[in-house]
């Protein structure tokens, strides 16, 4: 793969501090604690996480935008900077795991979200990272976020989707191989197998689920709601079968993008991911986890959604090159 040179640009004084308090497992050190900004009760992001279970998600979120703008990141968990094994924060569980059918052993008793860069090695990001160059590059939306399906074939192809396998048959075999597809099973398992691990749960009672994809991000205005990545939202509202949550980067912030930073938004405060070429962030997807991603400034940003269900009704099987 082509080595890309990477953009550099001079960090701003309180743009990412490289603090990281929170819930921490035993022996994780402390950071330090930047000034919090305090919210009032009515535009709190646990309010607004109930408008989106009960108004309905494109409401909640477009009110959101028009209300809120764009709130201030006062705490980092993760700076691109830094090398974590198995950082967590602990969060309160919400009450959406108590409204649908539960699973012992599977669904969400210790909730929080979790942050490493060991569970992949460099050598597999950078493969993983051709991948989504490779496949995203045969299509690619208008505006300023792609996404491509592997498991369904969908691929962004200017303000529509089409069916990667459809419409290119068999020439996606020059552009994808059987071992970019086997990597791919290897790297969900392992993430699979952080998960469970992480939250004290059966890696057998995890199920992949859909949508699992490879987004690309950009500056470029939006042209479709598809486009509109940064809006703040609750995985299980959103997409209904997912427990499990998480995003594998494949490319670094401040180095190959600007902005693009995920955002946790706590009562009061909102705390940060920054990413990094090889990082996994995971956490559980109730309203405990209410989030959104900073509009990308400048670059391209690379990642790789993959989620899971306690549901067996809702499983889906690892994408195959037939």
């Amino acid at each position: 793969m082509a080595t890309t040179k990477h953009r550099r640009r001079p960090r701003v004084p309180g743009e990412a501090g490289d603090t990281g308090p929170g819930a921490r497992e035993p022996g994780e050190r402390s950071g330090i604690k930047k000034k919090r900004t305090r919210i009032p009760s009515w535009r709190s992001p646990l309010t607004w996480g109930i408008l989106c279970m009960t108004a309905g998600f494109s409401t909640c979120f477009f009110l959101w935008s028009d209300i809120n703008g764009d709130p201030e990141v006062t705490e980092v968990l993760a700076a691109q900077s830094d090398v974590l094994d198995r950082r967590f924060y602990k969060v309160p569980c919400s009450e959406d795991y108590n409204k649908q059918q539960r699973f012992p052993g599977c669904t969400p008793t210790k909730c929080g979200r979790a942050v490493t860069d060991f569970v992949i090695t460099r050598k597999e990001a950078e493969k993983i990272q051709r991948i989504a160059q490779a496949g995203l590059a045969l299509g690619g939306s208008n505006g300023g976020a792609s996404i491509l399906d592997l498991h369904s074939g969908a691929l962004s192809m200017g303000k529509n989707f089409v069916n990667l396998y459809r419409y290119f048959g068999e020439k996606i075999g020059e552009i994808l191989t059987e071992e970019d597809f086997q990597l791919y099973r290897d790297v969900r398992l392992k993430i699979q197998q952080e998960i469970a691990r992480m939250f004290e749960i059966d890696a057998t009672s995890l199920y992949l689920t859909k949508p699992t994809f490879f987004s690309r991000m950009n500056s470029s205005v939006a042209k479709t709601p598809h486009d509109e990545y940064w809006h703040p939202h609750i995985d299980k509202v959103t997409y209904g079968s997912f427990d499990y949550t998480s995003l594998l980067y494949l490319s670094d912030y401040s180095q190959d993008f600007g902005g693009g930073r995920f955002v946790f938004m706590d009562e009061g405060s909102n705390k940060t991911v920054e990413p990094r070429l090889g990082r996994l962030s995971f956490f559980t997807s109730g309203s405990e986890n209410l989030h959104r991603v900073e509009k990308v400034s400048w670059g391209t940003r690379y990642a790789i959604t993959i989620s899971f269900t306690c549901d067996p009704k809702h499983a889906i099987g690892d994408p195959t090159m037939t």
